[in-house]
This record gives C-alpha cells, sequence and structure tokens, in this order.
C-alpha cells in the first residue's frame, strides 16, 4: 500500500475503489430508487397484523417474493435484504439475492443489530454490530449482495441530540463504512432524525446541518472513500407534532440547504428515508427537492431509499392472498414508478387512495 504522510496508509487498491464507485453511482441512476425491504422478523410482522397474516418465515418469504417479482427493475436499482431474506429462495429455488441480479437490480443488505441505549444521555442510542461486521459482510458479499445499510437514530428534544450522542452515533458510522469497504460494499450511512416531536422546521434544519457535520468529519478521520458511499438521510420535516406545517416547497429549500452546507460533493447520491410520511407526501417531497433550484445547485443524485412508503398500499392489497398477488404487485410497480419519475422532477400528483395519503408515522420507529 502507498505511503500518504506520516501517519496514513491508503487501504483500497484502485480497483477497489473504482467498484465501489461504479456500484454507488448505478444504485442512484436517474430514475431509480432503492426498496428498504429490510425490516425485522419483528417489524413485519407489525405489518402482517394489520392485515391479519401470521407472522411465519414462509409468508415473509411470499410477501418479499412478491416485491422481488415485479419486474420494476426500470424504476427500482437496489433493493435492501434482511438476513433472513438473503438466505431465502423464491417458488423455483432461486436464492432472492440473484433474482434481483437476474433483473439488473443490485442486491444490498441490513448490517446493523439494532439500537441500544447510550449510557448517561437523556434516552439517545447507539448502533450495534460492529464487532463481526467484517466477516458478515464477505459471506453478504460472496452471496451477491454490493452495498449495505446500517442505520443510526437521533431524537430532537429539549436537550437532544447532545454531543456525546451525536460523537458516538458518527463513529460508529465511519467505522462501518470503512469496513464495508474493506469488504467490496458501498455503504449507505444513515444519520436518521426521527421525526418523533414538536420541533419546527428551522429546529430540524438546524440539527440536520449539526449532523451530518459529525458524520462527515468522522468519515474522514476513518479515511472512507466519500466516492464509494452514498447517504440516507431524513429530510428536514416539522416534528410529528408541530402545530405549523410545512409546504414541500418549505421542506426542498430547508433540506436542499442543510445538505449543501454538510454534504460533500464527492458523495455520489443522496437516497432519502421517508421516516413515516405518507406514500404521496413521500413521492410529492421527493419531486419537490428534485425540482428546487438556487445558485449553488446540486451536485449529487437525490434519489429515495423508501421502505414504508414502498410498501403500505401493497400490503393492503395483497392480504395474504394468493389471488391478489398480481394486483398487489401492479401497485408496488406503481408507487415505485411514481417515486422514479420524483427522482427526476417529473412526478405529478396522482389521485391517492385512502392507504397511499395515510400517514405511517410510528413513535420511536424501529427496523
Amino acid at each position: 500500500m502507498a505511503e500518504v504522510g506520516g501517519s496514513y496508509k491508503t487501504y483500497l487498491t484502485k480497483e477497489q475503489e473504482d467498484a465501489l464507485r461504479k456500484t454507488a453511482e448505478a444504485i442512484v441512476k436517474p430514475g431509480k430508487g432503492i426498496l428498504a425491504a429490510d425490516e425485522s422478523t419483528g417489524t413485519i410482522g407489525k405489518r402482517f397484523n394489520d392485515i391479519k397474516l401470521e407472522n411465519t418465515p414462509d409468508n415473509r418469504r411470499k410477501y418479499r417474493q412478491l416485491l422481488f417479482s415485479t419486474h420494476a427493475g426500470d424504476h427500482i436499482s437496489g433493493v435492501i435484504l434482511y438476513d433472513e431474506t438473503f438466505r431465502q429462495k423464491d417458488d423455483q429455488g432461486t436464492p432472492f439475492p440473484k433474482l434481483l441480479e437476474k433483473q439488473g437490480i443490485i442486491p444490498g443488505i441490513k448490517v446493523d443489530k439494532g439500537v441500544v441505549p447510550l449510557a448517561g444521555t437523556i434516552g439517545e442510542g447507539t448502533t450495534q454490530g460492529l464487532d463481526d461486521l467484517g466477516v458478515r459482510c464477505k459471506e453478504y458479499y460472496d452471496g451477491g449482495c454490493r452495498f449495505a445499510k446500517w442505520r443510526c437514530v437521533l431524537t430532537i428534544g429539549p436537550h437532544t441530540p447532545s454531543h456525546l450522542g451525536m460523537l458516538e452515533n458518527a463513529n460508529v458510522l465511519a467505522r462501518y463504512a470503512s469496513i464495508c469497504q474493506q469488504n467490496g460494499l458501498v455503504p449507505i450511512v444513515e444519520p436518521e432524525i426521527l421525526q418523533d416531536g414538536d420541533h419546527d422546521l428551522d429546529r430540524c434544519q438546524k440539527v440536520t446541518e449539526q449532523t451530518l457535520a459529525y458524520v462527515y468529519k468522522a468519515l474522514a478521520d476513518h479515511h472512507v472513500y466519500l466516492e464509494g458511499t452514498l447517504l440516507k438521510p431524513n429530510m428536514v420535516t416539522p416534528g410529528q407534532a408541530c402545530s405549523k406545517r410545512a409546504s414541500p416547497q418549505d421542506i426542498a429549500r430547508a433540506t436542499v440547504t442543510a445538505l449543501q452546507r454538510g454534504v460533500p460533493v464527492a458523495v455520489p447520491g443522496i437516497v432519502f428515508l421517508s421516516g413515516g410520511q405518507s406514500e404521496v407526501d413521500a413521492s410529492v417531497n421527493l419531486n419537490a427537492i428534485n425540482t428546487f433550484k438556487n445558485e449553488r445547485g446540486k451536485p449529487w443524485a437525490l434519489s429515495f431509499s423508501y421502505g414504508r412508503a414502498l410498501q403500505a398500499s401493497v400490503l393492503k392489497a395483497w392480504q395474504g392472498k394468493d389471488e391478489k398477488l398480481k394486483n398487489a404487485q401492479q401497485v408496488f410497480f406503481t408507487r415505485a414508478r411514481a417515486n422514479g419519475l420524483a427522482t427526476q422532477g417529473k412526478y405529478e400528483n396522482e389521485d391517492s387512495t385512502a392507504a397511499s395519503s395515510q400517514s405511517l408515522f410510528v413513535e420511536k420507529h424501529q427496523y
């Protein structure tokens, strides 16, 4: 490895860097984004409860098969898998990563092991899973995955997030990113600021800017190759309990401003999480962000990595019944297409259904 200065050696070859960059760029190609199908067994169980479906391994497999066999590759560039899903197969015996590859969709994997309390703070947490991460990343890479996701969570309150909360979560994200890149996986860096609370738009913007500053300082400290990463942030929105709502244009202005102040130009793309917005709101706000104009421009691709905002209507359409599978797949394709158009600023307001316009907010949401 080449020596660069007295205290640092490059740890990726040019070939490794090129592969990571190409994957990151492919994920944020115009008109495409990510399906986050990485809900834990417990979380998907809660969603199955809503349609009165038993939470069994085969029902989970059937549901993911419904999504992955929809042929939505024109609008979905990547899918984040859960460990169980990574190991499952479709009815014909094809492993799910291979099924996605056949459609030109890049398989990804959730690698964190959940949020745990951060001692000495006022209800803050950090994310665990670093100890064996290198071993797991190698297995996932060998099984066809080419990117990964790790979620850290911050909450806005009277005294949060604290310096310690932001510092610890930024450092954890940087360690994760470095380990992923050494094993060939593009790390999606996800510092999610929850919608929980009554904070206004300006407070969310300020906290988002602070969080991004901590994150990119840590990524620099850990020598992470930014061109081979993606950022998965919250959109800047008022808290769920805030009495003063914000228009899509307000959200776009605040979000783009925060990103311009905190995200290096070297990052290829930003894939927003939906954060409890309704399906339609997530599409409308993403479209507004992409159509927002200012003098400084937007040097990154601005796309999506949605879970709830791509699946809520699908589950209601499916109901766990084979005879409703095709209809559910059409609903999924419609939502994927809507968000694909929003990445290009071409989305037009649709005739929303009760399901697509329903708030998907979950207090202290966990994946």
